[in-house]
């Protein structure tokens, strides 16, 4: 399936005062920035063809993927000034960069990529800063199954606030962490069929018009995931998702150890 991933927002939280700041899909999550995190938890589940609906920092995304190095994430044996690859990250994805605006609202983006999907009875999306272990296969399987128009992905609360239950007078009556309340939010990961842009008015959204409507029709699927799951909203998320990184502790990296090593291949050999 196709994927398109939203990484054209100012992504404000976790900009300084630079008028060129990163955007929020290349903050760094060790070697590489979240989009290719992102991209590469898709293509561990088989679906390689993206689509990146850009807008602020286009030109930071672009430039990253024209002037890839394979050899920042994936062991090499240098000889004779060659460099040779035992692994290849992207040599068979496909990338469709797409400027959808500056200021456009996410179902705006949407539907400024939609003659890119080909038609594609069923289409993947992702905001490009949230990582998981959710398994993506299942999630299409239950969708497909469920005969719903979408679905989108569903997590406990993250938040570390307390709700606080008040009375008229002021008395309180109970405090409970919002992580224990028996609700979900969306983890955005959708799984979308072509249906969805019958719902998505010019500068719509794609929560509050589309699934919205849906869910009132009763035709939009909500995944319930209790793994791990974890945004990069703000500066400490992501140096949260870093340190993780550099521990060893980074469960959304359900592609490690599905490759053996093995001899480079003329097709994975870069030249210096």
């Amino acid at each position: 399936m196709k994927v398109v991933l939203f990484c054209g927002g100012y992504g404000m939280r976790m900009r300084n005062s630079s008028e060129d700041a990163v955007p929020k899909p290349m903050q760094m999550v060790g070697p590489r920035p979240l989009i290719w995190h992102v991209m590469r938890y898709y293509a561990h589940f088989g679906h390689k063809d993206f689509i990146l609906c850009l807008g602020y920092g286009a030109s930071h995304i672009k430039n990253y993927f024209l002037t890839y190095q394979e050899a920042a994430s994936n062991n090499f044996v240098m000889r004779g000034g060659k460099v040779e690859l035992m692994h290849s990250d992207i040599s068979d994805w496909t990338i469709t960069f797409v400027d959808t605006g500056l200021e456009s609202p996410i179902g705006e983006r949407l539907r400024r990529v939609r003659g890119y999907l080909d038609g594609d009875e069923y289409f993947l999306a992702n905001y490009a800063d949230v990582l998981t272990d959710a398994p993506m296969d299942h999630i299409v399987d239950r969708m497909q199954a469920s005969g719903a128009a979408a679905s989108m992905m569903v997590v406990p609360p993250q938040s570390s606030f307390h709700c606080v239950e008040v009375s008229e007078s002021g008395e309180v009556k109970d405090i409970t962490p919002v992580s224990e309340l028996p609700i979900w939010e969306n983890g955005g990961f959708f799984v979308l069929t072509q249906e969805i842009f019958d719902y998505l008015p010019p500068g719509g959204d794609l929560v509050a018009d589309v699934c919205g409507t849906l869910a009132g029709e009763g035709r939009l699927f909500g995944y319930r995931h209790d793994g791990f799951w974890k945004p990069a909203d703000t500066f400490k998320e992501r140096a949260e998702l870093e340190a993780g990184y550099h521990k060893g502790v980074r469960p959304w990296m359900v592609w490690e150890g599905e490759a053996e090593a093995k001899p480079p291949s003329p097709e994975t050999t870069l030249v210096r």
